[in-house]
């Protein structure tokens, strides 16, 4: 579908007799989308401080990895890695895309490069690998086989991958803000999770955090403009007040001290940008073992920017009856990149975030949304100080509110009636959140819908693709017992 497709949403949005006011208008088609500059100024704001955590975050998850030689990443240049290349690639797929898709390094993918990877090799090796993953990303969008996959996925199993998004974005905001807390192992107990520390609520950063759920709803609930920003930024406010009158440890606020800073301004350390190793990987564990490797990061970047290009776009209101969302080719071509551009700047894998949904709540429908948010980003580069002011508690209700709403305006176009199609759905909502992984619920629920079909006399009815998918996913779930056979 062309660029300048226009959905059912868009056209009834559209205000007849106003046509675009300026070249910024006319560009980021932002009043045939029903927007306003001011609406995506604040969804770019609001999708920035939903997801500023990355900049510390992701530091703290590949700086605690040891590559094969013993080496240690330095943070101080993952910060500037991880801010760098989150602003080029949401900013590009602004002004590629035109959507309100922020990216930047994924969660879990960077999990696996300095888990997984990393031990088995060097640095520069390991982000090689997720070089030429995405690589492989390009050629499969170039190719077009990326949007035929995506284009086979049934328009049910697309609501509840969705709907799905929006429960794993809830539990990341609950446990992120300490509302919700892993029991530990040594407690022996049956259940995983409990109500904040031992099934109370204690401490003032989670009465930060419920205090704001609370606010943002009754904003919602009275159709305040602004209602998610406007909620971060006063409990931004009252956090910070709160940490100066009395005495909390830091650990309780989490990765963001709400403290008025001593130093704003910081010099960037560019060291680690451009230190890869395409091939060197497979040096260090083999052709076989370095292919499965490159194809796990390329299904998690894969699936994951897929089921959330889904969601986002569904929220926004930018797909048409079928679920397809216009300009896909450039979306994936540009995730594609965001991929690759990651490892070159050895930040991981960027990919598309799931908090972009909280711009999309603003009011954000456009890739300017994404201009600001890439350019906070940049800005970040010197001003990391001020983007991590605000606490996991005071950004977090933001995602809670959000994943209502993506499920409330999903949940009844599902066919529920039609058990092939409600079962995968139901999996593939219950598992992201439940496995912490939109890849794993995809997977589950792809191969649900695969086996109901077939058990139903319907195998003739799945797409040949998507049964190349299914395979795919199999061998997915099935890597560590085929690497156990392989002796690896």
């Amino acid at each position: 579908m062309s660029s300048s497709a226009t959905t059912p949403v868009e056209n009834a949005l559209r205000s007849p007799g106003h046509p675009p006011k300026s070249r910024l208008d006319r560009f980021f088609e932002i009043s045939q989308r029903g927007s306003t500059v001011a609406r995506e100024l604040r969804g770019g704001l609001a999708t920035f401080f939903a997801m500023a955590y990355i900049i510390v975050l992701n530091p703290i998850i590949l700086g605690a990895g040891v590559d094969k030689y013993g080496h240690h990443l330095d943070n101080g240049q993952l910060v500037t890695a991880t801010a760098l290349m989150a602003g080029l690639s949401t900013v590009l797929m602004g002004v590629v895309g035109n959507v309100p898709i922020a990216i930047a390094a994924g969660l879990g993918i960077n999990a696996v490069v300095s888990l997984q990877l990393a031990p088995k090799m060097s640095w520069p090796d390991a982000m090689g690998m997720v070089v030429l993953a995405g690589l492989v990303l390009m050629i499969l969008v170039a190719s077009g086989l990326r949007q035929r996959v995506m284009d086979a996925i049934p328009p049910g199993l697309r609501r509840a991958i969705a709907i799905g998004i929006g429960m794993f974005i809830s539990l990341i905001g609950l446990v992120d803000a300490g509302f919700v807390s892993r029991n530990p192992d040594a407690a022996h107990t049956t259940v995983p999770m409990g109500l904040g520390q031992g099934g109370q609520l204690k401490g003032w950063p989670v009465l930060v955090f419920v205090l704001g759920l609370v606010l943002m709803f009754m904003l919602v609930v009275r159709k305040t403009k602004g209602a998610i920003l406007i909620g971060m930024v006063v409990m931004a406010v009252v956090a910070i007040v709160i940490n100066a009158i009395a005495t909390i440890p830091d650990a309780a606020w989490g990765l963001a001290v709400p403290n008025v800073p001593d130093k704003i301004i910081g010099a960037p350390d560019f060291g680690l940008i451009g230190h890869i190793s395409l091939f060197g990987g497979f040096k260090e564990v083999g052709l076989l073992t370095g292919c499965l490797f490159v194809f796990t990061v390329l299904l998690s970047g894969f699936f994951d920017a897929m089921g959330t290009i889904i969601g986002v776009g569904e929220e926004a209101g930018l797909t048409d009856e079928n679920g397809n969302l216009p300009g896909m080719g450039r979306i994936l071509m540009v995730d594609g990149i965001a991929v690759a551009a990651g490892g070159v700047g050895s930040a991981s894998a960027n990919t598309c975030f799931v908090e972009s949904t909280a711009g999309v709540g603003e009011g954000a429908r456009t890739g300017l949304a994404n201009i600001v948010t890439g350019g906070l980003f940049l800005l970040a580069l010197v001003f990391t100080p001020l983007a991590t002011v605000v606490p996991a508690q005071a950004a977090t209700p933001a995602l809670i509110v959000v994943g209502f709403l993506i499920m409330a305006s999903n949940v009844r176009h599902i066919d529920w009636g039609d058990f092939t199609v409600a079962i995968p759905a139901f999996l593939t909502m219950i598992s992201m959140p439940f496995t912490y992984s939109i890849t794993n619920g995809i997977g589950i629920g792809v191969l649900a819908f695969i086996l109901l079909r077939s058990v139903t006399g319907r195998f003739r009815e799945i797409p040949w693709l998507l049964n190349a998918v299914g395979l795919c996913f199999l061998v997915y779930f099935l890597l560590n017992p085929i690497e156990q056979l392989l002796g690896k």
